[in-house]
């Protein structure tokens, strides 16, 4: 079994979520008493949330970079950052080491194409959702069209998840606003839904919608056991 290196705190709410996932999905796949070989580098959230807001991404690239390294000289055989938004960085990250980064867009990306998926939605922060560093990735490499929330509905996308879901706070109330701009996206003709945050998936499942849903947490964490025993 390969060791995965997982870059993770950005939220701790989701990197909580990879490790019991990965480990569900070995379990699954190897059964006895087989556990996942992971090396964890949690990295605090609150300076970075800051550099976020901040636009100093080329700093947030040096610091991920200088945590990536680490996980590296620790001795995992490839790398995930367990979070969409700080993909922004990836290719910096991946400058940085020698060990592959198993991009989080890509892994999606083969499940959407794998799916028959052509038009899909985009959930995330505000960033994913309006930068090109995500949706390019997906348009230009798996030839998808990509749809995102209006300026009103990203501001509350982007609010419940700084203010709520990375606080482990889960609310009704924020499950119906999203349920209802899928419901909004679905109605534009989108095939399937991106949860393209990896805290959304605490909030909302395929059990509450009748589109299809793509949690990339999930999609991200199934990829890399495939990886770590070789499929």
């Amino acid at each position: 079994m390969k060791t995965a290196g997982l870059l993770g705190g950005m939220s701790w709410e989701s990197s909580l979520e990879y490790y019991r996932l990965i480990n569900e999905e070995i379990k699954h796949k190897l059964g006895k008493l087989h556990s996942a070989k992971i090396i964890l580098n949690s990295v605090d959230f609150e300076p970075i949330e800051k550099l976020q807001h901040l636009g100093k991404w080329n700093e947030l690239g040096r610091m991920l970079a200088r945590e990536a390294k680490k996980i590296e000289d620790a001795g995992a055989d490839f790398l995930l950052i367990c979070t969409n938004t700080m993909h922004k960085v990836a290719d910096t990250v991946q400058d940085s080491i020698s060990i592959p980064l198993l991009h989080i867009a890509d892994a999606t990306g083969e499940v959407l194409t794998r799916d028959g998926i052509k038009k899909v939605a985009l959930l995330g922060t505000a960033f994913t959702m309006q930068e090109d560093f995500y949706k390019k990735r997906l348009q230009e490499k798996f030839s998808l069209e990509v749809i995102v929330p209006n300026k009103e509905q990203r501001e509350i996308v982007h609010k419940i998840i700084y203010n709520e879901l990375c606080l482990g706070v889960i609310k009704e109330d924020s499950k119906k606003i999203y349920l209802d701009i899928i419901k909004d996206l679905a109605n534009k003709e989108a095939d399937g839904v991106i949860l393209g945050c990896t805290e959304i998936g605490l909030l909302v499942s395929q059990n509450d919608c009748d589109i299809k849903v793509f949690d990339t947490t999930k999609i991200h964490a199934k990829k890399a056991v495939e990886l770590m025993i070789d499929e």
